[in-house]
């Protein structure tokens, strides 16, 4: 198999944002020839499938601006700077939830947008999940919705979830249920 990599000439922060940086870099390809790639460089994020006593997956409900729409999802949040993923889920799962896990288990890292951006996302199970307090962000809003796993696949091949998240934290538990 040949060399597909890109090597990058020269690179330029176009914006600085709170959450992401935006760059134009100049890059040689394979073939010898040059051409540009615009990318966003994005910190992490940490995504959880909370699953509550009964069995049902823990989703959310809250509107994406970038879509304009509200979407269902399981719950997730950014990294901090120099945060360890599993502190960021146990963090994110109390923020979104209000909910506590006293198991976490590591399923999966995804990058979620290859074409763009460098963002990566670690996947964990959450269980043993223990009431607690939400603690939205000033600007969240988010509402929960307990959801029995057979709903949930039938809402991602119905496409009522659409989110790449969520549908790869659904179909990981679909697995691990069926599996045992």
């Amino acid at each position: 198999m040949s060399d597909l990599k890109e090597h990058k000439l020269s690179s330029t922060k176009i914006f600085s944002g709170k959450l992401i940086n935006l760059y134009l870099d100049n890059v040689s390809l394979p073939n010898g020839k040059k051409s540009t790639r615009e990318w966003v460089d994005h910190p992490g994020a940490v995504c959880l499938v909370p699953i509550i006593d009964n069995g049902d997956i823990l989703l959310i409900r809250q509107f994406r601006y970038g879509p304009g729409k509200e979407f269902i999802e399981i719950p997730a949040g950014k990294l901090e700077i120099d945060e360890e993923p599993l502190k960021c889920g146990l963090r994110e799962l109390e923020e979104e939830t209000g909910y506590k896990s006293n198991k976490m288990t590591f399923l999966t890292k995804i990058h979620p947008a290859i074409g763009f951006s460098n963002e990566k996302m670690w996947m964990y199970l959450a269980e043993e999940l223990e009431l607690t307090e939400k603690n939205l962000d000033e600007d969240e809003f988010v509402e929960i919705l307990p959801t029995p796993l057979n709903l949930a696949l039938e809402w991602v091949l119905s496409g009522k979830i659409t989110d790449v998240k969520t549908i790869i934290g659904i179909m990981w538990i679909k697995q691990l249920k069926f599996n045992h």
